[in-house]
């Protein structure tokens, strides 16, 4: 307390006005703002005693040589003409205006111009299961490199070095990816042993195409198919793949299959458009997976022609047959065909012209099936399934027609036609879980027709004739009824436009039909 009390009485000290220190202070509150590929702000707090500033800017690990150097007054700088992704380091000084001794150290700090963005956006039928194709700016050859990164992880997966014919064409392909990975996608400079990046975009790579042969609608489709190999997948790109005619009445041809080939599309959400037709000779089996068949312009002939007697089977799935003439296939040979196989498919708009819907004359089909599928606006004056009796020719064939989950709407509407015109002896028929809409058609009145195995086939509405039981054969019209099935209106949503979604709940409850409709 003594010691308290004598410094309280001591003299005053003198107001402090002015301090005076060894060097001018580091500017503070340095910052940059709006970095951009070629310009940015430098900004921080001016200094009462400063009289001007310096900075200095550093290019990527210089830290030696400046690469720019400017006095300024103020305390803010913009910056242009800086080099696109590249790594800055400022130092900004505070200048005495009478002693440069007594300058002060720099503040620092380190910014990154943005990276440019040459890339074109990349084409989905430039994306492949395994690889890549880029394009960027024309003219633009300050390129050197490509990168993949995996998308989740940054990790670098694949690099590809530019060629010059890369760069003048100003398109390059990446390989080495994994299918249906996303990745990012890097182009890069290679500036004095420092890699600047030119472009970035992110995609992802499709299914696997298990060695399958890309073919775009600018390839030769018909050329492809004639030098098939055996067991050869063919992965179309979305589009519409148009067959070479080679007659002046059709717009569109035929596609000769010969070996055992894969035709599939390379995305779900790009289904690929066929116009054209096939032809199946010795040697040949067909599938086809997410195609749309389309007859427009064609001869007029079925979609499926068998043509040899040494052929094997064609199986459609997930796809879409339209607009032929005559029919959806036709065996008017002497052929022993193991399967034909409809799933998951709209068939629909086919005239029946000069043939029946699934038309045998002179054939066998081990097996016939059409599952999960609807037909409409088609076969309206012809039968919906004709199998004629060639069995003196297959010696102890068992033919088996299944027709499950379909929707099957107005077909074979005309006086006397039947839905299974179906004579080859000794022949099981399925018809179970469909629904069938407005005809006029019977089952059959042929006495070779087996009576079918009917099963929750819950819908018959406006189909006046078709479970009205006519007696006997002779002269009558309808050999046999399914005596289980309903009546009930599946009140489509929109017949014209090809939606059969019901509105009767009653019936999207009994899971018959296409289940696509329920």
């Amino acid at each position: 307390m003594g010691l308290l009390s004598v410094a309280s009485c001591s003299d005053p000290m003198e107001e402090i006005t002015e301090l005076i220190l060894g060097r001018e202070l580091s500017p503070v509150n340095l910052e940059v703002k709006n970095v951009k590929e070629t310009t940015a702000l430098l900004k921080w707090n001016a200094s009462a005693t400063a009289s001007k500033y310096v900075v200095e800017l550093y290019a990527d690990d210089n830290l030696t040589s400046p690469a720019f150097t400017q006095e300024l007054t103020n305390n803010e700088l913009q910056l242009d003409g800086l080099t696109y992704d590249t790594r800055y380091t400022a130092k900004v000084y505070a200048k005495d205006g009478s002693n440069s001794s007594r300058d002060s150290k720099p503040s620092t700090l380190e910014f990154h111009t943005s990276a440019q963005q040459i890339f074109n956006v990349i084409e989905e039928d430039n994306i492949g299961d395994r690889s890549v194709v880029v394009s960027w700016l024309a003219g633009e050859t300050e390129v050197s490199e490509l990168q993949a990164f995996d998308y989740t992880s940054g990790e670098l997966v694949a690099t590809h070095i530019i060629t010059d014919a890369e760069k003048a064409a100003s398109l390059a392909k990446l390989e080495g990816l994994n299918p249906e990975t996303k990745y990012t996608i890097k182009l890069y400079y290679n500036q004095n042993g420092v890699l600047k990046e030119r472009g970035s975009k992110a995609f992802t790579t499709i299914i696997d195409l298990e060695g399958a042969i890309l073919v775009r609608p600018t390839d030769d489709i018909v050329e492809l198919i004639n030098n098939a190999k055996d067991g050869d997948t063919f992965a179309l790109t979305g589009g519409t793949f148009v067959v070479k005619s080679e007659s002046s009445s059709a717009t569109a041809g035929s596609l000769a299959v010969s070996k055992n080939i894969t035709i599939k599309a390379v995305r779900s959400t790009r289904i690929p458009v066929i116009n054209g037709r096939f032809e199946l000779h010795d040697g040949s089996t067909l599938t086809l997976n997410q195609v749309i068949m389309d007859g427009t312009g064609t001869s007029g002939d079925q979609c499926f022609n068998f043509k040899g007697s040494k052929v094997g089977g064609v199986s459609v799935d997930n796809s879409e047959i339209k607009n032929y003439t005559k029919g959806v296939y036709y065996v008017n040979v002497e052929a022993k065909v193991p399967y034909i196989k409809f799933n998951n498919c709209l068939i629909h708009n086919i005239t029946c012209d000069g043939g029946d819907m699934f038309d045998c004359r002179k054939g066998c089909i081990d097996l016939f099936s059409m599952t999960n599928s609807t037909v409409y606006a088609s076969c309206a004056g012809r039968d919906f399934v004709r199998f004629d009796d060639a069995s003196a020719s297959f010696a102890g064939a068992t033919p088996v027609v299944t027709i499950d989950h379909c929707t099957i709407d107005a077909a074979a509407n005309a006086s006397g036609k039947r839905l299974l015109y179906v004579r080859f002896a000794g022949t099981t028929i399925n018809w179970t879980n469909n629904v069938t809409t407005n005809t006029t058609a019977v089952w059959s009145n042929q006495s070779k027709t087996n009576v079918p195995t009917f099963g929750n086939n819950n819908v018959y509405f406006n189909c006046a004739k078709l479970n009205v039981l006519d007696g006997a054969e002779g002269g009558k019209t309808n050999l046999f009824i399914d005596d289980r099935a309903s009546t009930l209106d599946p009140q489509y949503t929109d017949v014209a436009n090809g939606n059969f979604k019901y509105k009767n709940e009653s019936v999207s409850k009994l899971k018959a039909g296409d289940p696509r409709w329920y």
